[in-house]
């Protein structure tokens, strides 16, 4: 099994970097393999709902790694996104990211695979960067795995958030709680067949 991290944040080794880091540990160590994604600070183009995608299944733009993401959650069993808190929301350059990679997904490309969010702030603005991330999971069949509080950890700097124990602690019994429910899926499979899926209905609301 193996479960794949998006840092969102702009810096590579920082606060959001350290919380995901924190949970991969804890799924390692329950025998689950991880990967992480970096965005970067390179320019991510955002979704112009050109739609291609629904014929490639890939998004129209090549420049950044939104399309490799794709290959890689398909192959993965789990999802954890990071990031941080900017003006009570998660990174814009995330968002734009994630607009791309679940609009290309609308098939129903990661239904049933556990994701959770993971947010870093100085103080503030968490839980609302929190369920706006949750949002693409819940809008894409994805069981959302919780912690023991919300997901989030506090500090200005690497250092400060692991000194944040609580929001360690979160982030380990995330990790706890990502491998169990995994773990619980893949002995489900041999007895327990996934739901039955309708056909999509779309209702516009003017007619």
């Amino acid at each position: 099994m193996k479960v794949l991290l998006i840092n969102g944040s702009p810096h590579a080794g920082g606060c959001t970097y350290t919380a995901l880091s924190e949970v991969a540990a804890v799924l390692e160590q329950e025998g689950i393999e991880t990967e992480f994604i970096h965005i970067g600070s390179q320019e991510i183009r955002g979704c112009t709902a050109c739609h291609t995608c629904a014929k490639t299944g890939y998004c129209i733009f090549k420049d950044d790694a939104v399309n490799t993401c794709i290959d890689k959650l398909s192959e993965a069993d789990g999802l954890i996104v990071g990031s941080p808190v900017y003006y009570a929301g998660p990174n814009g350059a995330l968002l734009a990211f994630l607009d791309r990679l679940f609009f290309a997904a609308k098939s129903g490309k990661f239904a049933f695979k556990p994701a959770a969010a993971v947010v870093s702030c100085r103080r503030g603005g968490a839980s609302a960067a929190f369920d706006r991330l949750n949002k693409y999971f819940t809008i894409s069949s994805m069981p959302v795995v919780s912690s023991q509080y919300w997901n989030a950890v506090h500090g200005n700097t690497p250092a400060e958030v692991r000194q944040d124990f609580e929001g360690m602690q979160i982030m380990r019994t995330l990790g706890h709680n990502m491998a169990w429910l995994l773990k619980c899926i893949d002995t489900a499979k041999k007895t327990v067949p996934y739901p039955t899926k309708e056909p999509r209905i779309g209702t516009n609301f003017i007619r």
